[in-house]
């Protein structure tokens, strides 16, 4: 660790020179000796780095909403490569190459920010060995020195020994407690903030590398901390469990109010929306505007959640514009329909489907009603009631009637005396 901290001693000088200046600040309030003032010193240190990140966030968070509108072409190389896992996983690379996306931008943040954090183990390590390093002179090295947190020293480990941590004038069982109470917050924060990201905000419609990846680092990161925490001194455990809460609470903010389409925290925040465009008549401040403009702009493209969001304002009333607004619906405006196609009015009732009905009830005829006739049903109005154009002229007296043809569409009928169906030709008689 101390290889690796030396390889950033070019930054240690400016980070020593911020923790010195609020040192200055917080001494004058809780006195210089103290580890109220250190601490809050080091913590001030990581809420001015990670905003002075915010701009890197912002970017990530654009990046890996990059990545999801990618999951439909993702989905159909998992389906059309779903027996080769190789070419699947080339086809992704190539993906990611064309659209200029890196599956990776959620480690954005940790990389940039580690710089810092091995210039704070150098200088904390230099506070431990009685060294002066940066801004930290001899006087603010004492006045380290002395500082506890919760009994335990800034500079102690807690594989620190009995000697060492009785030279910072401290007992080596204060020391193991405050630090092992701290390696467990920092492995639960780590662990509780990426299970948040993989729970609530990923679209687990499609499954990508990425998932798996952040599914790993939710187990990896965790007994990562906890091994390595043990050789962190008190005042790295202190900026390091700052950081995670810092990223916690960020990222709740992020998914609360700007979720990844498909995920659950999606789901919630449109019944949210619902609830608030219903109460106040329409969409409130740029965020809803956008979040409504994107869901109208996707038309037959929307998920479950979505489509329910424009199905309860058309129930409601309302209808949501391509502009992001929503206004009333009250009798002249389209509303729009699950898919983005205009079906029905908002306030008109739908049409409704006639009841099928059953055999019986269609063979059984109504008392006093005629049974309306059909071009499959034969008259029986009587020859005489047709029109005189129509009727067929009927043979004059002794002409003779035209021969039948066998097996015609009218069986003639037997004479009287003789059997029905085919006579047997009769011999010749002999005189």
């Amino acid at each position: 660790m101390d290889t690796i901290a030396s390889l950033f001693s070019f930054i240690t000088w400016p980070v020593s020179w911020v923790i010195v200046q609020f040192h200055t600040v917080y001494g004058a309030i809780f006195g210089p000796d103290t580890g109220w003032a250190w601490g809050l010193s080091i913590v001030s240190l990581v809420i001015l780095i990670r905003i002075c990140l915010i701009p890197l966030f912002v970017k990530q968070i654009k990046a890996t909403r990059g990545m999801q509108t990618l999951q439909p072409e993702m989905k159909k190389i998992q389906e059309r490569y779903k027996n080769d896992k190789q070419r699947q996983s080339e086809e992704m690379m190539k993906l990611y190459k064309e659209t200029g996306t890196n599956p990776l931008s959620s480690c954005l943040p940790i990389l940039a920010q580690s710089p810092f954090f091995f210039a704070l183990y150098h200088v904390l390590n230099g506070i431990a060995s009685g060294d002066t390093i940066g801004a930290v002179n001899q006087d603010l090295l004492q006045s380290a020195q002395k500082a506890h947190i919760f009994g335990a020293p800034l500079a102690s480990k807690f594989f620190s020994s009995e000697s060492e941590v009785a030279a910072l004038s401290a007992s080596l069982t204060d020391v193991r407690v405050v630090t092992a109470i701290m390696i467990v917050l920092m492995s639960a924060s780590q662990f509780f903030t990426q299970r948040q990201l993989m729970t609530k905000n990923v679209d687990t419609t499609v499954k990508t590398p990425f998932m798996q990846q952040q599914k790993m680092l939710m187990y990896v990161f965790p007994v990562m901390f906890a091994v390595f925490g043990v050789n962190f001194p008190v005042g790295v455990l202190v900026y390091w469990l700052t950081t995670n809460v810092w990223t916690m609470g960020q990222q709740m903010y992020v998914i609360r109010n700007n979720p990844t389409p498909g995920s659950k925290a999606q789901a919630a925040y449109l019944e949210r929306l619902h609830k608030s465009v219903t109460e106040h008549g329409g969409t409130r401040g740029r965020g809803q505007k956008a979040i409504v403009k994107a869901i109208v702009a996707k038309g037959r493209d929307r998920n479950e959640a979505e489509r329910k969001f424009i199905n309860g304002l058309n129930k409601a009333g309302m209808a949501a514009q391509a502009d992001g607004t929503v206004v009333k619906n009250d009798a002249a405006v389209a509303a729009q329909s699950a898919d983005g196609s205009t079906e029905t009015t908002a306030g008109q009732p739908k049409r409704q489907q006639p009841k099928r009905q059953s055999k019986s009830q269609r063979q059984a005829k109504p008392v006093g009603e005629a049974e309306p006739k059909t071009s499959l049903t034969k008259s029986d109005e009587p020859q005489d009631a047709k029109p005189a154009d129509k009727q067929e002229a009927k043979p004059a007296a002794g002409a003779k009637k035209p021969a039948q043809k066998s097996g015609g569409g009218g069986r003639s009928k037997a004479q009287s005396g003789q059997r029905k169906g085919p006579q047997r030709p009769k011999s010749p008689s002999k005189k």
